[in-house]
């Protein structure tokens, strides 16, 4: 079950893409934060989903949102996969402790082994705003994204 709205959501400090470390608290201490974890790097379904939010990455930045993806690949893994897609936003390598932010945020599969596909807005509070989830296999929809935005 993944932490609903209201929640306080665990900081945390994961390394970047490019090896940088970047935290919850920081990141908030900036701007809302809309956190999207999904399972792998170089997967369909989670690359159709990405794509799609860079391809609206104004939706987020109109708002003054950061958009932050979370999973359980290298940093490495990360890092070519964004370059190749062409990623505009950070993604970060929940990769050791193994899946322990995802953990927290009780977006975790444990027979996978992987994130699942939940997303959680953050107020500059670090309160969840609004969060959701999609079954495995199942793509979040943009419009679920487009209103927990405009409920900041």
């Amino acid at each position: 079950m993944i932490l609903p709205s209201g929640a306080q959501a665990p900081d945390f400090t994961l390394p970047d893409q490019y090896g940088a470390p970047v935290s919850l608290a920081a990141l908030t201490a900036r701007a809302p934060v809309a956190l999207v974890f999904f399972p792998l790097a170089f997967s369909g379904i989670c690359r159709g989903e990405l794509c799609e939010l860079r391809d609206h990455l104004p939706l987020f930045r109109d708002a003054k949102v950061e958009l932050v993806g979370v999973s359980v690949d290298s940093k490495f893994a990360l890092r070519a996969w964004g370059e190749q897609e062409g990623f505009d936003f950070p993604l970060l390598a929940d990769f050791w402790p193994h899946g322990e932010v995802a953990r927290a945020y009780g977006a975790f599969r444990e027979d996978a082994g992987t994130a699942s596909r939940a997303s959680f807005v953050i107020e500059r509070d670090g309160r969840i705003r609004a969060s959701f989830a999609s079954a495995p296999g199942e793509a979040r929809p943009l419009a679920a994204y487009r209103e927990a935005i405009a409920g900041l």
